[in-house]
C-alpha cells in the first residue's frame, strides 16, 4: 500500500510519462538525424546551365554562387556586353533547378510533410524563381530589307561620265605670203621710159 494521500495509480502515471519522454527523445534524435542527412545532401547540391551553342556553361551551388565558368572559342566572338548578359541567364536558369534539387532532398530523408522543410522549399523558391524569358533575337534581314531601293518604271539609268577630250595642240597662225620676186631678165625697158638711164 502506499501512503496516506497518495494515489494507487501515481506510479502508473510516472512509468508512462518516461515512456513518453523516451519515445520523444528517440522521435527528436530520429529526426535530427534524418535533418542531417537532408542538410549533407542539400550542401551536395550543384546546377550546371549551358548555352543553346555550348559556347557558355555555368555551374551553381546549393547557395546560388557561381562555382565554376566554362567559355569555349565561340564565345570569344560575342560583344562583351552580350556575353556578360547570357552569362547571367545561365546563372539565373541554374539557380532556378536549385528548389527541385532541394526537394528531392527533402523527400529522401525527412519528408515533404515536415513544416520545417516546407519552410526551406519556400525560401528557395523564394530566392530562386523562375528566370525570365530569353527576347527574341532581331531577324538579320530586316536591315538589308531597309537598304533596298525600290525599281520604278520611269527610272533612268544614270548616264556614264565621258572622259575629257584630250587638249588640243594650238594652232600656228598662217604665214603672211610675200608676191613672187620678178626675174632679173624679166624688166622690161618701158619700165625706165624711152629714155636710157645713162643719158
Amino acid at each position: 500500500m502506499w501512503g496516506s494521500g497518495v494515489p494507487e495509480d501515481f506510479g502508473r502515471d510516472i512509468g508512462a510519462t518516461e515512456r513518453m519522454v523516451r519515445e520523444w527523445q528517440e522521435r527528436a534524435a530520429e529526426k535530427a538525424e534524418k535533418f542531417g542527412r537532408m542538410q549533407q545532401q542539400i550542401q551536395q547540391i550543384s546546377a550546371t546551365e549551358s548555352s543553346k551553342d555550348g559556347a557558355i556553361q555555368v555551374t551553381v551551388g546549393s547557395g546560388g554562387m557561381l562555382e565554376a565558368l566554362q567559355l569555349s572559342e565561340a564565345a570569344s566572338n560575342r560583344p562583351m556586353a552580350k556575353l556578360g548578359a547570357e552569362i547571367m541567364r545561365m546563372v539565373q536558369a541554374a539557380q532556378a533547378k536549385i528548389p527541385e534539387l532541394m526537394q528531392q532532398a527533402v523527400a529522401d530523408t525527412v519528408g515533404l510533410e515536415d513544416t520545417a522543410a516546407q519552410h526551406v522549399l519556400g525560401q528557395a523558391r523564394k530566392y530562386f524563381p523562375e528566370p525570365p524569358e530569353d527576347e527574341p533575337e532581331p531577324e538579320r534581314t530586316s536591315n538589308l530589307r531597309e537598304m533596298q531601293v525600290p525599281m520604278e518604271d520611269d527610272y533612268e539609268e544614270p548616264q556614264r561620265r565621258q572622259a575629257p577630250a584630250p587638249p588640243q595642240r594650238p594652232v600656228a597662225p598662217p604665214r603672211e605670203q610675200q608676191p613672187p620676186r620678178r626675174p632679173a631678165d624679166d624688166f622690161d625697158d618701158d619700165d625706165f621710159g624711152s629714155g636710157s638711164f645713162l643719158r
